[in-house]
């Protein structure tokens, strides 16, 4: 696997949710600050060390709503 993409979110509790594409990769934080550090050990946890994937891109999806 050559590249690995995770969709992040703000969580309604607070702090940020990151759920991988295709993989059953799931991760929370406090902080956008911890975020690639926490992606980083789930990637690791999932898979073995020969078949991770070489890049991980982080997809930041915002909601935002607005009145007419």
């Amino acid at each position: 696997m050559g590249e690995l993409i995770f969709i992040v979110e703000e969580a309604p509790e607070g702090g940020f949710i990151a759920r991988a594409l295709g993989q059953s990769i799931f991760t929370e934080t406090d902080t956008l600050a911890e975020l690639p550090e926490k992606v980083r050990d789930a990637v690791r946890c999932h898979f073995e060390e020969e078949k991770r994937p070489k890049v991980i891109h982080l997809h930041h999806v915002r909601e935002e709503v607005i009145a007419i």
